[in-house]
């Protein structure tokens, strides 16, 4: 059985997908009604499922008439994948915008889940038992490696 946050994400992707601008707005307070819960259960579904790293762009506005926009960023060509992927990872990458990249090319399905799985295993903090600042520089050398070797297929 999913929880109720994984149930409200999943009608909003499916909604999402379903729209043919990549976007949608919403009230918090009729999906709220609509799951049966507080509006802050949906405040914590949206901040922290539909970020930037995952490929969210989303726009709030509270009051009366509010709503709240999500939109999809897709990534568009492999060149522009491998651009993301250096100025996403830098120098160093911490473990959370780590998993958020890999999140957001296996939703673009520039990565296969089998592919993710390894590659969150690869980079994950319990591997790389090393101190900060060094573990994140580490960690965004290997990631950058698997994930261009990966989409050079």
């Amino acid at each position: 059985m999913r929880n109720i946050s994984d149930l409200i994400e999943h009608y909003l992707k499916q909604i999402l997908q379903n729209s043919s601008e990549g976007a949608v707005e919403i009230q918090r307070s009729d999906l709220a009604e609509k799951f049966s819960c507080v509006p802050s259960q949906i405040n914590y579904v949206i901040s922290t499922r539909f970020t930037l790293e995952k490929g969210y762009y989303v726009e709030s506005k509270r009051g009366g008439g509010g709503y709240i926009r999500i939109q999809r960023v897709d990534l568009p060509s492999l060149e522009a994948v491998q651009r993301h992927i250096h100025q996403t990872v830098g120098e160093q990458i911490d473990q959370t915008a780590a998993e958020g990249l890999i999140y957001q090319l296996e939703e673009a399905e520039f990565l296969t889940e089998r592919e993710a799985r390894l590659i969150r295993a690869a980079v994950s903090r319990e591997v790389l038992a090393l101190k900060l600042p060094l573990r994140d520089e580490i960690r965004a050398k290997v990631l950058k490696a698997v994930l261009i070797a990966l989409l050079a297929r």
